[in-house]
């Protein structure tokens, strides 16, 4: 498993003007842009002409991997890693465009609006209005499409869009508040209740039609390009989620439904108090006695969804912080062992060869990094965290290896230019010192990454423009004025495209 995916070592057997006069085709080079960002005229960037124009600048660019964030729909701040489902792709990226292009919405419909930072609320509420006009105007002359698409989604659709349908008759309150024969799954109340809501569940299985459909139209002209997609799978899943309510006993659970332990980190660089993140744990013993069925799919639907998959808190396989469910803060909490390598082995046999990478920042033991090298991915290196001294594994010549994807940041991270201002003295010298002259700016990260030897290095759009802290995606252990940082339209030029890409060349990690 030391390559990303089985696409991206066909791409690099082919050659072409400009690959030949790289150091080695297999070194690649990419951008990290969730699809919300992008410069779109709806409040948000879609799956729709924004995000099939961000292929062709990747390609015009030289690179050959997007990364994004999870696709899955994000909670009511935006948050995508904090999902009602593991599975369903979020509403909000079904393209508003490409509706009007095939009749279902009209051109009136949908006004556009200037781009700019993403209102989750009101994005949301305007997108649901659009979404059940489309439905009430084109779901029923789509039926044997939506038939089809039922078929072969049968092992989570279903589930997910009747937990959909009875959120909203219940007024958003979370499944474990449900009258109990439908928090508790009793098979009389289920069958009623899709009876009853038998109009709204197909409402939202429409949703999730299109969503795809969307989604394949990016995937095509990806591959057309040669860029490969790199999903996001977080280890864990919201406790208020289609995948716990319909799952309950693979997880930690109390009589009433709730988490009795809950998952986070403890102190690290990102947090002195650590970070309580509260989603519930699973019981790796339950899941390893039905064959990890329900990690199966999942990992089966991510690579549908991704060409690659960063697999979000690599290290909880090998133990999670487990907290009391009744704890203010991750301080309270206990390492516990997961479940290693049985997981990964059980997914290979069933998927194939996993083309993962491992998330495996934080405090990482002997054990972790023992399980990682065993399954052969590659780790992640971000030069943010670089600059301690000569020791440091973040530097890049104590990488050893090729196996590794190097990042000037991640999303969780400030964007470069705000963490130079805010870096340490001590992280200043140091990295004058090993640059050898003074900093000159996010261009000196970028070609630091470039010119590592990690086989592939992945760059927040945000550095590429040089932007500050205003403008990072997320700020870890807070919830408020996260995941709203969009392309205000016009940044992606060609200048900017050629700037790209001569680096890439000179670095040898040109793409076609």
């Amino acid at each position: 498993m030391t390559e990303i995916s089985r696409s991206a070592r066909s791409a690099e057997n082919s050659e072409s003007a400009e690959g030949t006069e790289s150091a080695g085709s297999s070194r690649s080079a990419g951008i990290l842009l969730h699809p919300t960002s992008l410069a779109g005229p709806y409040g948000i960037g879609e799956l729709g002409g924004e995000a099939v124009g961000f292929v062709g600048f990747l390609q015009q660019a030289g690179q050959r991997l997007w990364q994004v964030l999870p696709l899955n729909p994000p909670d009511a701040e935006g948050s995508p890693y904090s999902s009602g489902s593991a599975f369903a792709g979020s509403p909000l990226l079904v393209s508003t465009g490409r509706m009007i292009e095939t009749g279902l919405l009209r051109r009136d419909e949908a006004p556009p609006e200037e781009p700019g930072p993403v209102d989750y609320h009101r994005v949301a509420a305007r997108k649901d209005g659009l979404l059940r006009k489309a439905y009430a105007r084109g779901g029923e002359g789509l039926r044997e499409e939506l038939s089809a698409f039922r078929e072969a989604h049968q092992d989570w659709l279903p589930d997910y869009a009747l937990y959909r349908a009875l959120k909203e008759r219940y007024g958003g309150e979370p499944w474990s508040r449900w009258p109990g024969g439908l928090a508790g799954r009793e098979s009389d109340a289920l069958a009623e209740a899709r009876r009853e809501l038998a109009g709204e569940i197909g409402f939202h299985e429409f949703v999730q039609y299109l969503f795809d459909e969307h989604w394949g139209e990016v995937r095509r002209a990806a591959r057309g390009a040669g860029v490969e997609i790199v999903g996001d799978l977080p280890i864990f899943v919201s406790h208020d989620s289609a995948d716990v309510w319909a799952n309950q006993g693979l997880f930690h659970l109390d009589e009433g439904g709730e988490p009795s332990v809950v998952a986070g980190v403890p102190p690290d660089y990102f947090s002195e108090t650590g970070q309580l993140w509260g989603n519930p744990l699973y019981d790796w013993e339950r899941m390893a006695g039905e064959g990890y069925a329900w990690w199966v799919r999942r990992m089966r639907r991510a690579l549908e969804l991704y060409d690659a998959v960063r697999v979000d808190h690599f290290r909880g396989f090998a133990a999670h912080w487990e907290i009391p469910a009744e704890a203010e803060s991750a301080k309270r909490g206990r390492w516990v062992e997961g479940p290693g390598r049985a997981l990964f082995d059980k997914l290979e046999k069933e998927l194939g060869e996993l083309p993962v990478i491992a998330e495996d920042l934080g405090e990482i033991t002997a054990e972790v990094e023992a399980l990682r090298d065993g399954l052969g991915l590659p780790g992640m290196k971000v030069l943010q965290f670089a600059f301690s001294g000569p020791d440091n594994h973040f530097l890049p010549h104590n990488y050893g290896h090729e196996e590794w994807v190097v990042y000037t940041g991640t999303h969780d991270n400030d964007t470069t230019a705000g963490w130079w201002t805010s870096a340490s003295r001590e992280e200043r010298e140091y990295a004058r010192r090993y640059l050898g002259r003074e900093y000159a700016g996010v261009e000196d990260l970028i070609r630091l990454a470039y010119a590592s030897t990690a086989r592939r290095a992945v760059v927040p759009m945000q550095d590429h423009l040089g932007l500050g802290s205003g403008t990072r995606m997320n700020t870890p252990g807070t919830t408020e004025g996260n995941w709203s940082w969009g392309l205000s339209g016009g940044e992606l030029t060609t200048e900017l495209a050629s700037g790209i890409r001569e680096k890439a060349r000179i670095y040898g990690r040109l793409g076609s």
